[in-house]
């Protein structure tokens, strides 16, 4: 069974059908880049933009970068502030031309794609996904049950939301070597993650993911298991798809 699944990022919008059996895209994704602002109305034909691509007509997932409860938007930190109180489900649905839509955080999605299908499966105890891009998303899970919208990318580090500090974005905008960002900065925050909640797992996601070897191995001093997410930055596409089939 296939259904369509779109991730909405700070910087890209993708979405593709996925193959539910096997937890993987059952086409190749087709990207647009996210608009600036990222407006409702403006991320909302992007995604049409994507759908439309595939032609699709049935049920769609869709990815939120921010705290989501029922369908409707809480918080933005890397889209447009007019995002917030806005019915994500019924506006991207009307765009969609009454195609259903359920919307859920972006790194939520990711996280129970990897859980399933991924570096988690079969995990029990605490395992927290992070994925690192423009911002820092996280997914919290207790024995294989997910406690949705954590946002551990807000907690503060040294003064600042550790997203600003320790994200993919803050490397390539401070152009940090892979040395000093993973010993200097993402390190840091993992310690201070592990603090909070002493998880048995850090599964590591985002687009970055594909470069895991040049920056986990130089990680110390962490005492739970790091492991780059298997899924890599198309696990919030399957994850999205895999809520479109729940709701």
């Amino acid at each position: 069974m296939n259904v369509f699944g779109v991730d909405i990022g700070g910087s890209g919008i993708k979405g593709a059908p996925v193959d539910l059996e096997r937890g993987a895209l059952a086409e190749e994704r087709h990207k647009v880049l996210t608009p600036q602002p990222a407006t409702p109305d403006g991320v909302a034909g992007c995604v049409a933009e994507v759908v439309e691509h595939f032609g699709w007509t049935g049920p769609v997932g869709v990815t939120f970068p921010g705290v989501v409860t029922g369908s409707t938007i809480r918080t933005a930190a890397n889209v447009d502030k007019s995002w917030i109180g806005v019915d994500a489900a019924t506006l991207l649905g009307d765009r969609l031309g009454g195609l259903p839509v359920t919307v859920l955080n972006d790194a939520d999605a990711a996280g129970i794609a990897e859980m399933t299908f991924g570096a988690g499966r079969g995990r029990k105890g605490t395992v927290i996904l992070l994925t690192l891009g423009t911002g820092i998303g996280s997914a919290l899970f207790v024995d294989g049950r997910l406690v949705p919208n954590t946002e551990l990318g807000h907690l503060e580090l040294k003064g600042h939301d550790a997203e600003t500090r320790a994200s993919t974005k803050a490397k390539e905008d401070e152009d940090l070597s892979w040395h000093h960002w993973a010993t200097r900065r993402l390190q840091k925050y993992l310690a201070h993650v592990e603090m909070l909640f002493s998880p048995e797992l850090f599964i590591i996601g985002g687009g970055v993911s594909r470069k895991a070897d040049r920056f986990l191995p130089l990680i110390e001093d962490i005492r739970a298991e790091i492991v780059p997410a298997e899924l890599q930055n198309n696990a919030g596409i399957v994850g999205a798809g895999m809520a479109a089939r729940a709701a």
